[in-house]
């Protein structure tokens, strides 16, 4: 079943610090005022999520038509994901990931006295 923009939504809040924005005219998720992800307007779509480098090659190289980049994106910490073919278990454990490399120490922090 296709994610939408609200599931995204739901799975992140659920993050210390996380809230719905806005980032280049589009909607977007931020934590301590930096950008977690964001939903792409443009016309290839999909969610921009930050990634960790390393991680975002194994998940270009494993085929998984879930994950994807541009030209815009390539060599950058942020990997393109198409919500019509991403788990949504694998996409909070990506959001998850996304908001530790993102969050300010201080919020890192508050994480362990709240679940996910």
């Amino acid at each position: 079943m296709a994610l939408t923009w609200e599931d995204v939504v739901t799975l992140a809040v659920g993050l210390p610090g996380v809230e719905e924005s806005t980032w280049w005219g589009s909607p977007a998720l931020k934590v301590g005022g930096k950008g977690v992800g964001r939903l792409r307007v443009e016309a290839e779509g999909g969610l921009a999520l930050v990634c960790d480098p390393v991680e975002k090659e194994a998940l270009l190289a494993s085929g998984d038509p879930a994950f994807y980049t541009t030209p815009h994106y390539d060599g950058t910490g942020f990997i393109l994901i198409d919500l019509d073919r991403i788990d949504r278990e694998r996409l909070r454990e990506m959001l998850d990931d996304a908001w530790w490399l993102t969050a300010p120490p201080k919020v890192r922090g508050q994480r362990e006295f709240q679940t996910y």
